[in-house]
């Protein structure tokens, strides 16, 4: 049976089996490698929305309007070319919206665009999907209420459903679409791995992140704090790791609130047997698939 009552108790989730993150722990910026920065920021700024700052010869920070927050950072080398089809790595990474307004004026600039993008209903959120110049895979997203999430057993329920399109288009009330509004963050990313298990042994066991679902084919869920995904895992795809001149996912942060945090989980993950070295008050590791991940003190 589902039930439809869980968020004030937080009644999902499957926690790992030593260190938990803490509740409070979220994603940061994601760092990507692209082939050509001109024609990347020209994308984020005009079609996405971000706000280009720290502008280099060999890259960019992006954030929200009225927020310095980075939520992408570009980067750029000699040789470097597009993604690499059916690599592992990123599948997507997701810029959370405040509201349904700004998704539904979002979807409406699309629209006007002609930009080609998916779309989907998970239940605990509602979802639009776009393609950079280089093939690297966004979802602007915004979550519906945590009251209304629900779950079976430990297990959060999420789907892909079709989305009302027009419904949401309308919840912009026609206003323009001004960029990604202050309070924009990333919410999630979802990573090619592979396979479920050495993903699970790396994220949940070492790293510290509860499972919220797991039903999914091919997919597995894991977050802190009873957010319904920080991290999504998924075996959709066949290749290897990316070539290092292919345009590709560096890295990405996973933010906590105390250097102590930081270092629990550092300690946490050589205790598993993964590397973690330590840079002034962060830590960088990588997946065993390559993908780095930086953990930093908020």
């Amino acid at each position: 049976m589902i039930d439809g009552t869980t968020n004030a108790a937080w009644h999902y989730g499957i926690p790992p089996p030593a260190f938990r993150l803490p509740a409070a722990a979220h994603v940061g910026a994601v760092h990507l490698q692209v082939s050509d920065l001109a024609r990347s920021l020209e994308y984020y700024e005009r079609v996405i929305g971000l706000r280009p700052h720290g502008l280099t010869g060999t890259g960019a920070i992006l954030s929200a309007h009225g927020d310095d927050q980075p939520l992408v950072t570009l980067r750029t080398r000699p040789g470097v070319s597009s993604a690499q089809r059916g690599a592992l790595g990123l599948y997507h990474f997701a810029i959370l919206l405040p509201d349904r307004a700004a998704l539904g004026r979002f979807a409406a600039h699309l629209a006007s665009r002609d930009v080609r993008v998916g779309m989907a209903d998970h239940l605990v959120s509602e979802a639009l999907y776009l393609w950079d110049p280089d093939g690297l895979g966004i979802e602007v997203y915004v979550d519906r209420p945590r009251a209304s999430w629900q779950h079976q057993g430990r297990e959060l329920a999420m789907t892909t459903d079709p989305l009302d399109i027009q419904d949401l288009i309308a919840s912009g009330h026609g206003e323009p679409w001004t960029g990604a509004p202050a309070g924009t963050t990333m919410g999630h990313v979802h990573l090619h791995v592979g396979t479920l298990a050495d993903g699970e042994a790396f994220y949940h066991r070492a790293l510290g992140f509860d499972k919220t679902a797991w039903s999914y084919p091919g997919a597995l869920f894991m977050s802190a704090g009873g957010y319904h995904h920080h991290l999504g895992t998924n075996i959709w795809s066949p290749g290897g790791p990316p070539s290092a001149d292919r345009a590709q996912l560096l890295a990405w942060e996973l933010v906590v609130p105390t250097t102590a945090d930081v270092s629990a989980a550092a300690a946490s993950l050589r205790n598993a047997g993964y590397a973690a070295d330590a840079t002034g008050s962060e830590v960088t590791t990588a997946d065993p698939w390559g993908t780095g991940l930086r953990i930093r003190p908020r």
